[in-house]
């Protein structure tokens, strides 16, 4: 399992962090995100998703990654 932190723009309310959190559920990765720092701690299983995937799936929803910052394993 990877734990990577996502910053994400355009996140304004509650309901934008439901629509990451459900963005990420299909891909089986989990998403911790903070409105107020606008950022998202993604854990997944890099062996089946890949950190492309994942910013392509939370940018569906209309949001910009604009980068990730540490990768852990």
């Amino acid at each position: 399992m990877k734990q990577t932190k996502l910053s994400v723009s355009g996140m304004s309310c509650d309901n934008c962090v439901k629509a990451v959190e459900d963005a990420l559920r299909p891909l089986g990765a989990r998403g911790e995100v903070s409105l107020a720092r606008g950022s998202v701690d993604v854990t997944y299983d890099d062996s089946r998703l890949t950190l492309s995937r994942i910013r392509e799936a939370i940018e569906e929803q209309g949001f910009d990654v604009t980068n990730d910052s540490a990768t852990v394993s």
